[in-house]
């Protein structure tokens, strides 16, 4: 019985078969599973239609079987990065292309869902092909399937600025009376000078920051 390969591109090699190539069959075996537990490829694109990073079975280097990919190359319209329907993996992908357009990642045929980087995303996504259909595998987003995150111990979120020498930090209060959410306002402030104000559902909104008449004529009148 002749070899078979993993849809990663391992040999699985039979008993009897091979005579005297074990020794470098598995040094191969090893460096192919070491790409794909840590390695990194950059993958130049096809700029105007699909890439398809096929496996290269019982050899180093094929794209598909590292772990990072970064995706490389001058798109000059939306373009796919395909792979093979049988690939169950998960992948860290950097979208280094240039251009103004979207880069998707999906699997070869089929209906399954896809990641697509927009047409000014350039950054960076971890997302799992799941094999989990012969016909219409799915690849998904790792963190777009986040429904929230926990930042424990008071740790701060932290916003960086242009150079991340320095940041602007929030995080919550040493004790916490009763959880709340703040939601953000649906618009900008209309007019200079507004602040944020909550409503007691947590509904923040932009409002003219001035004191009531009230307080101001009392004011007036302790501090003249």
């Amino acid at each position: 019985m002749p070899s078979s390969y993993t849809p990663l591109g391992v040999e699985l090699m039979v008993t009897g078969e091979q005579a005297g190539l074990w020794g470098d069959k598995t040094n191969t075996n090893l460096n192919i599973l070491s790409q794909i537990l840590g390695g990194f490829k950059a993958q130049a694109v096809n700029g105007t239609g699909d890439t398809a990073i096929a496996v290269s079975d019982g050899s180093t280097g094929a794209t598909i079987a590292h772990r990072i990919i970064e995706l490389t190359g001058t798109i000059t319209g939306n373009i796919t990065v395909s792979i093979a329907l049988d690939v169950e993996n998960f992948y860290i992908i950097k979208n280094s292309t240039s251009g103004a357009f979207s880069v998707e990642f999906q699997y070869t045929s089929g209906s399954g869902s896809s990641v697509t980087f927009s047409s000014t995303d350039k950054g960076t996504k971890f997302v799992y092909a799941k094999a989990d259909d012969g016909t219409n595998p799915n690849i998904v987003d790792v963190f777009a399937e986040f429904s929230q995150i926990n930042l424990v111990n008071r740790n701060e979120l932290r916003f960086e600025d242009a150079t991340g020498g320095q940041y602007i930090g929030l995080r919550a209060a040493a004790t916490v009376g009763s959880s709340f959410t703040l939601n953000l306002p649906t618009a900008d402030a209309t007019s200079s000078g507004q602040a944020l104000v909550s409503d007691s559902s947590g509904n923040l909104s932009f409002a003219d920051a001035g004191i009531s008449t009230g307080k101001a004529i009392a004011m007036a009148m302790i501090f003249g």
